[in-house]
């Protein structure tokens, strides 16, 4: 309200005090009328001067010297009527007077108290301050501020001396544990909420299913000394609590048995959740290895309810699984745990050792060795009853090869009396190389010695030989593509007959071993044929012939073979060899004696005077009885030469004239006929 209206109404009202109290006395017509009843010890024309002063200042000064609570609040701005749109206005303007004993001296903002605007006084009403009655509020036992204190108004309820924090009208349950500011957590909602308090401002901040917890359970936990207001109620306490172990709040389910320690194992997302990483099992008598490291905590546990899902049982793998083989899993006649033959790294996989397998009816050797178990211990789901859940055949027959093995070779085993067994002719180490070797093969039509014992098995008997005739058509077939029954038993079957045929069968001096008459199984040279042998061609090796290789008298052995193979594919390969070598002794020999024994009844045979021990001496040469002139006596001890000249016709040195010789003694002994 301006100043001009004011003052208008002010004049009007002394104007009614004026009417009001013309023809009384002298005071009424000096006042502009009665006071208020607030105002009524100021009553009297003498007492003017104690609210209107003189000077600019005049009444408003005059009335803070007599309230000087709002005197205060003005100076230092604070409240109503320290606000920059009231301080600087007239006392009066608000709180006019001389309008009578029941005359309302406050003229409310807004028509009435009710409808005040409590923003204007600096402190807005919020939530459930908003819905209070003033005089809740505007109590005596309220106004502690020091400005009641100078407040003339001290009974009763004020509009001064309400403080502003919450301790100035609310008790502290917290008791100063958590300082002054209550505002920092609570609003003017309710005490009970603290929608401004975050838990992660303190020392401890709540994660997980902490979040949850409502404070009480915590704050008022029966683990709390117990703080009371004076009618019993339980005072929370916030402040100092107890919360660096777990057990500070948590009964410790293992009773100390793995340490204090709680936050190793487990997080605040749950007991029955283990934090990955933290917690070892290696702790305790149980270390978790294999498939069993990946086992959810529960599914051995449970929920940690009982003592035996605290301590379930572990002694044996049946403890927790099924056994899975209908007591079919034994070692050495005994039913044995999952264990003996399996680990945590899963049921899948066996780990039997080959000297634990000795154990059983069947040893594991060779190749068997390196067999993985699941090749021979088949499951049989139709065999569930027998074998038990798992449906694995621990127990196949294994008294044949042929219970595990498919028999390769067809039919022609069948033709064997008695029927060859696998093992006859194979080993465990390997099917390759067969162990069928030469001492079993010399029971059948051939042996095999020198150098057909290294001849492979395929060589001879696959049906991709090499160099050999390709195997009947008709012939039995196996997977492997072998003949066991194969024609060739002779060495012409498989190898060239460099003879064309005459050594074994086409001439005259055929012979009954055939090849092996001049050769053996170790090589085809040089030939094992010795002088008896040759004696048997008509043409005996005795004396110094003993000694002469066969290419000395077979020329045609001096043809070198254009491949050392002798199989039939390389027959092109070997020169025919026909043995037609000459008897007569002029036929590999040069005679030095030229014709001088031409003329002899026998032609001059060598053989006449020399043997095949060698040509000197000529053993069989009796000079008294072959020749003209008899070397008895003391010519017997004469050489040769000293009768017999050399021969210059002959062309070689030892050469001698034997015929004619004169048989006179003149002859050789010159100058006898003088003596």
């Amino acid at each position: 309200m301006s100043r001009a209206p004011l003052r208008r109404l002010i004049l009007i009202l002394s104007g009614v005090g004026v009417l009001a109290g013309m023809g009384t006395t002298l005071r009424a017509q000096v006042s502009p009328g009665p006071l208020a009843r607030a105002h009524q010890s100021l009553e009297g024309a003498l007492k003017c001067t104690s609210c209107h002063g003189g000077g600019k200042a005049g009444m408003s000064g005059r009335c803070a010297a007599c309230h000087k609570d709002i005197g205060q609040l003005t100076g230092q701005r604070k409240g109503y009527h320290g606000s920059s749109t009231v301080r600087d206005t007239p006392c009066a303007a608000c709180h006019p007077d001389h309008a009578g004993l029941s005359f309302g001296m406050v003229k409310w903002p807004g028509g009435s108290q009710v409808r005040f605007d409590h923003r204007q006084s600096g402190w807005a009403l919020e939530q459930s301050h908003d819905s209070l009655a003033c005089e809740k509020c505007h109590a005596s036992k309220y106004r502690t501020a020091p400005e009641a204190a100078l407040s003339v108004r001290k009974s009763d309820a004020g509009w001064v001396g309400l403080g502003t924090t919450c301790a100035s009208c609310h008790a502290d349950p917290h008791r100063d544990a958590l300082g002054t500011g209550c505002t920092e957590c609570h609003d003017a909602s309710s005490w009970e909420a603290a929608p401004r308090f975050n838990h992660d401002s303190t020392s401890y901040p709540l994660t997980e299913r902490h979040r949850q917890v409502k404070c009480a359970e915590c704050h008022e936990s029966p683990r709390v000394a117990k703080v009371r207001t004076a009618q019993g109620a339980v005072i929370p306490v916030f402040k100092p609590l107890q919360y660096e172990a777990c057990s500070n709040c948590h009964t410790d389910p293992h009773a100390g048995q793995l340490g204090p320690k709680c936050a190793e194992c487990h997080t605040t997302a749950g007991f029955t959740t283990v934090a990955p990483g933290r917690f070892s099992h290696d702790r305790t008598r149980y270390r978790l290895t294999g498939r069993h490291a990946r086992v959810a905590c529960a599914a051995c546990h449970g929920k940690f309810r009982t003592a035996v899902e605290k301590r379930p049982a572990f002694q044996s793998c049946t403890s927790c699984h099924r056994e899975a083989h209908n007591g079919t899993a034994t070692l050495a006649g005994q039913v044995v745990d999952c264990g003996a033959c399996h680990t945590p790294a899963g049921f899948a996989v066996g780990t039997t050792t080959v000297a634990q397998h000795a154990r059983t009816r069947y040893s594991l050797e060779g190749r068997h060795a390196s067999v993985t178990c699941a090749k021979c211990h088949r499951r049989d789901p139709a065999g569930k009853a027998r074998w038990g859940t798992s449906g694995v055949v621990l127990r196949p027959a294994a008294a044949r090869c042929e219970d595990c093995h498919a028999d390769t070779h067809g039919t022609q085993l069948a033709a064997f009396t008695p029927r060859p067994a696998c093992a006859d002719c194979h080993a465990v180490a390997g099917w390759a190389p067969s162990s069928f070797g030469p001492a079993a093969h010399a029971r059948l039509r051939l042996a095999l010695d020198g150098r057909h014992v290294e001849v492979t098995c395929r060589a001879c008997h696959a049906k991709d030989r090499k160099g050999l005739p390709p195997l009947p058509a008709s012939a039995p077939s196996d997977r492997v593509g072998f003949l066991f029954r194969i024609p060739e038993v002779t060495c012409t079957g498989c190898h060239q007959d460099p003879h064309g045929g005459r050594i074994a069968s086409a001439s005259a001096r055929v012979q009954k071993e055939g090849c092996l008459a001049c050769h053996d199984t170790r090589a085809f040279r040089p030939s094992s044929a010795g002088p008896a042998t040759h004696a048997e061609f008509g043409f005996p090796l005795d004396g110094a012939h003993g000694a002469t290789p066969c290419v000395g008298c077979h020329a045609e052995m001096k043809a070198a073979p254009q491949a050392r193979r002798s199989s039939l594919a390389a027959a092109a390969g070997l020169p025919s060899i026909r043995f037609s070598a000459k008897r007569e002794c002029a036929a590999c020999h040069k005679t030095i004696h030229g014709s001088q024994f031409s003329n002899r009844p026998d032609g001059g045979r060598c053989d006449a005077c020399h043997d095949t021990g060698g040509f000197a001496p000529a053993s069989r040469f009796d000079h008294t009885r072959d020749a003209s002139f008899s070397t008895k006596g003391a010519h017997a001890a004469v050489p040769c030469a000293k009768c017999h000249s050399p021969d210059p016709a002959s062309g070689d040195k030892r050469g001698l004239i034997y015929r004619p010789v004169s048989a006179k003694c003149e002859s050789c002994h010159a100058g006898s006929e003088a003596r």
